[in-house]
This record gives C-alpha cells, sequence and structure tokens, in this order.
C-alpha cells in the first residue's frame, strides 16, 4: 500500500512540475536598460542586449515559474563608444569576449494579477548575489506577426555596483543603479 501511494504522490508532483510551459527568450525584444546619477549633473544611460535563455511560466501558478538567462558583458551600449571601452577596462568589468552576465530564478512570490517577485542569483563580475526584480506580466496570447504563442514581461531593481566589485569612482558617481528589464519570449515546441 505505501508503494502504491508514493508512486501516487510522485506521478502528482511529476504532473505539477511539468504544468509550466517553456519560453525562449526573443533576443531581439530583450534589453537591459541602466541608468546611474554623474556627479549630479546629469543621469547616464546604458543598455545590454543579446540575451539568451529560457523561461518556464506557469501561467496557472506563477510561483512555479523559473527564469535563466544570459548575455554577454561586452554587450553594453551607451552611445559613447570611450565609455564603453572604460566600462570594459580593468577600473570596471575588465571583460573578455567570453564574459557573461546571468541572472537564475530561485523563488517568485505573486504579488498581484499580473505581478510578481522574482528572487534569483545575478552573477556579474565574477560575484554572484541574490537580487529581487519587481516583475510585471505583460501580456500571453499570439505574437501578431508569427501567430505562434509568445509571452511579455518588464521588471525593474535596484543594484549596488560596489556589490559587484564594480564600485570605481563611488559616491561621486552613484553606487546606486536603476535598472529597467524588457523580456519577449516565444513558446517552445
Amino acid at each position: 500500500m505505501k508503494t502504491l501511494l508514493l508512486a501516487a504522490a510522485l506521478a502528482t508532483s511529476a504532473s505539477f512540475a511539468f504544468a509550466a510551459d517553456k519560453y525562449t527568450v526573443d533576443s531581439s525584444h530583450a534589453q537591459v536598460l541602466f541608468s546611474y546619477n554623474h556627479f549630479g549633473f546629469s543621469t547616464t544611460w546604458g543598455m545590454f542586449s543579446g540575451f539568451e535563455g529560457e523561461i518556464s511560466f506557469d501561467q496557472e501558478n506563477p510561483a512555479n515559474s523559473t527564469v535563466n538567462v544570459s548575455m554577454p558583458t561586452k554587450s553594453m551600449f551607451t552611445g559613447w563608444e570611450q565609455r564603453e571601452a572604460h566600462f570594459m577596462s580593468e577600473d570596471f568589468f575588465g571583460a573578455t569576449d567570453e564574459d557573461v552576465i546571468t541572472f537564475t530564478s530561485t523563488a517568485v512570490e505573486v504579488t498581484g494579477e499580473d505581478t510578481a517577485k522574482i528572487t534569483g542569483d545575478l552573477t556579474m563580475n565574477d560575484v554572484t548575489k541574490s537580487v529581487v526584480l519587481d516583475a510585471k506580466l505583460n501580456q500571453v496570447g499570439p505574437n501578431p506577426v508569427s501567430q505562434k504563442d509568445w509571452a511579455g514581461f518588464d521588471a525593474t531593481t535596484t543594484l549596488l555596483r560596489s556589490d559587484f566589485g564594480l564600485g570605481a569612482f563611488a559616491p561621486a558617481v552613484s553606487d546606486e543603479v536603476q535598472v529597467q528589464i524588457s523580456v519577449e519570449a516565444e513558446k517552445a515546441e
């Protein structure tokens, strides 16, 4: 009898594990924008792109969802080549072509009908820290061009550069960095 109950429990938990749909990030429609205060005179903006990754999204129980994404560190764009070169120098990232920034979720806490706090491990500049993203589901449905199932999400967070060994010139250049993320993903076949 115990074996039968254990088998039923395993079968039930396995069915829940497969309730989430897999979505592949659309690199052409996924960006991370960041901004910081420069000497009190201006807000400077930049962007990372070139996302790759997968979102396992359980629409019925979003707390069961997961996120696993990465992007090349050198995908940073600031609109000024000299700034980008400085950010990739030893003053900041000391980045090579192989360096990537990764985020792997560890928990999802549903906070509203289409919002959640996604906690995860952010690895950047060879440092891993737990961060919390305030996330919003924008839409799930057929993409008007491809007619395939699609999902879109936005998220925000605030990071401290110094937490990742990137604190050069702080506090004159703010240690706090505001982050905005927008991601589209296609349902895997």
